[in-house]
């Protein structure tokens, strides 16, 4: 019989880093709050090749005993980031392959998928969010990206979640209610009527797209709000530059979520400006949600 391609709760690429230490804590919290197992992924990338097969087999052992080393601190991290009693079911993985493509297929098969900003190469040098950018263009399902000073937040402080009407958007709504439900916090919802920098303009009326914007935020929240009564949301009505706005706002939060592109995105786009700007300078963990 073939083989069944297993399938993961909330699943965390790991590989020693601060910031994957980070996204350890973040996850493991999560899934107590999901009721969702854990899968600790190590990928151990092909080993260059070198003149002699000596020297090539000393390197493949190193990054093997690496890769062990980078597992059980992994384990120890989820295990002591939530108290025995809630502790969820943690497994491990560890992989030969290219490390974005590994990730990027098993996320077909998870919840959510998390990983710090950045993290280290097998010979220890920083990976400046190689594997973050290529799971937030390309993974299967919501990526939460993890700085090193991010893991642990504010318990009381709101989710945050940006709406411009698109369908990335009302996935990232959905999302972001059942977060504020489970942490038992107040939602903002923020949408910007307009997508650029606006100058005043002498005897021009805002007021018609304060009122569509109000509209539209109304809109999308109005069934929402019937499937999650326990939370209470915070409308934000700002008149351009969402990014700035959500990076303004999110230093007050303890989650961001938005969808991976916006109203300006088109059809080949797979990574907006707004999502992509967060996931450089969001003061907050963010949670980046595709269409579908």
């Amino acid at each position: 019989m073939p083989e069944i391609a297993k399938k993961y709760g909330i699943l965390v690429g790991v590989d020693g880093s601060a910031e994957s230490d980070a996204a350890i804590r973040w996850a493991a919290r999560d899934a107590v709050m999901r009721d969702a197992p854990i899968t600790l992924m190590h990928v151990i990338e092909p080993v260059p090749d070198w003149p002699t097969p000596d020297r090539q087999a000393e390197i493949a052992e190193a990054w093997e005993q690496n890769a062990r080393d980078v597992i059980e601190h992994a384990r120890k991290t989820a295990q002591a980031a939530v108290s025995p009693s809630d502790c969820p079911q943690v497994d491990t993985e560890v992989v030969h392959s290219p490390v974005v493509p590994m990730l990027i297929g098993a996320s077909r098969r998870a919840q959510m998928i998390v990983v710090g900003s950045r993290g280290m190469g097998a010979l220890g040098r920083f990976l400046l969010g190689s594997v973050s950018t290529g799971l937030l263009h390309h993974a299967h399902c919501p990526v939460a990206i993890i700085h090193a000073d991010e893991g642990l937040s504010d318990d009381n402080a709101p989710v945050l979640v940006g709406i411009d009407g698109s369908p990335a958007s009302e996935g990232a709504i959905g999302l972001a209610f059942d977060e504020a439900s489970r942490r038992r916090v107040h939602l903002v919802a923020l949408h910007a009527w307009s997508d650029v920098g606006v100058f005043p303009i002498l005897g021009m009326d805002w007021r018609g797209y304060e009122t569509q914007g109000a509209e539209v935020l109304a809109e999308r929240l109005a069934g929402w709000q019937e499937q999650y009564p326990d939370v209470r949301v915070e409308r934000r009505l700002v008149c351009d530059k969402p990014a700035h706005w959500l990076i303004e706002e999110s230093a007050h939060a303890q989650l961001v979520v938005v969808g991976s592109r916006g109203r300006g995105g088109f059809p080949g786009m797979l990574l907006g400006s707004v999502s992509s700007a967060l996931a450089q300078s969001a003061q907050a963990p963010l949670i980046v949600v595709r269409p579908g």
